[in-house]
């Protein structure tokens, strides 16, 4: 008996091992440059850091010279994201060089994404706390003020229930990720019923900014409703001549993250 427990620890031991050495982080991917997956990196934690993500999620980007594919980690917590962890993806979310390393069960909602928007260059999925409860009632999120802005413009809700019935809420497979393209259209945030959110922009920086401040958006809207009375929206109108200045101050609050985040980097 005490051989055969002897034998069950090594073989258990022995497989750790293996799946740690299959999740071992390849070289950076080529012909990338070192910018773009730096954003990435950075872009995640971030997140993790103001609480956006947590241990799930993920932020994605569009190649930079190949429009058809797409750059993600591996199944890995957004915190612990290095450069050497980001792959690459064709749009149908198969991994070009997997090396036995593990995938994100929800990489179709980026490669849906990509195919359904040629003008979005990254995405992020989170389960951010804030925007859940505005993915389950009937209160539509809506922009609070100028750096949410681009919520202005419309924030749908993709309700996996609909077509598909009851499920384990994850979206898995292409079909499910068209479906979540669908409802997301050409708006910049789509929510996800009893899930969280996808927020896409034209850049890295831009698609962290969406989500973190859809978060902040939808939290403060939440205040703004306990409060009682009317709240005072930001018009369509508003919200696209605000946005067009997000961007060309992004750089400020970009620079604030990444100092912020820069101990973690070595890491």
């Amino acid at each position: 008996m005490r051989l055969k427990l002897i034998l069950v620890m090594t073989f258990a031991l022995l497989t750790a091992v293996g799946e740690t050495r299959a999740q071992s982080p390849a070289a950076p991917v080529s012909g990338v440059d070192a910018g773009v997956l730096e954003d990435m990196v950075i872009g995640s934690r971030v997140l993790a850091d103001f609480g956006v993500l947590d241990g799930f999620g993920h932020v994605s980007a569009r190649h930079p010279t190949n429009p058809n594919r797409f750059l993600m980690s591996r199944s890995l917590a957004p915190a612990l994201v290095t450069a050497n962890d980001i792959m690459e993806f064709d749009l149908d979310g198969n991994a070009v060089d997997a090396r036995g390393r593990t995938l994100f069960l929800e990489r179709f909602i980026h490669s849906e994404i990509y195919k359904a928007r040629p003008d979005v260059m990254a995405v992020v999925h989170t389960h951010s706390p804030g925007v859940i409860p505005f993915g389950v009632t009937q209160v539509p999120l809506r922009a609070m003020y100028h750096s949410p802005s681009f919520l202005a413009a419309g924030v749908p809700v993709w309700d996996i229930r609909k077509d598909f019935g009851e499920t384990n809420m994850l979206v898995s497979d292409p079909a499910l990720g068209k479906s979540l393209a669908q409802t997301l259209g050409d708006k910049s945030v789509v929510l996800m019923r009893g899930h969280g959110d996808v927020a896409v922009a034209p850049s890295i920086k831009m698609a962290i900014f969406r989500a973190y401040y859809t978060d902040v958006n939808a939290k403060l809207q939440s205040q703004a409703i306990a409060l009682g009375g009317d709240v005072n929206y930001l018009t369509p109108g508003e919200g696209v001549k605000a946005d067009a200045i997000n961007f060309l101050v992004l750089d400020r609050i970009w620079n604030l993250w990444k100092m912020r985040i820069a101990p973690t980097l070595g890491k």
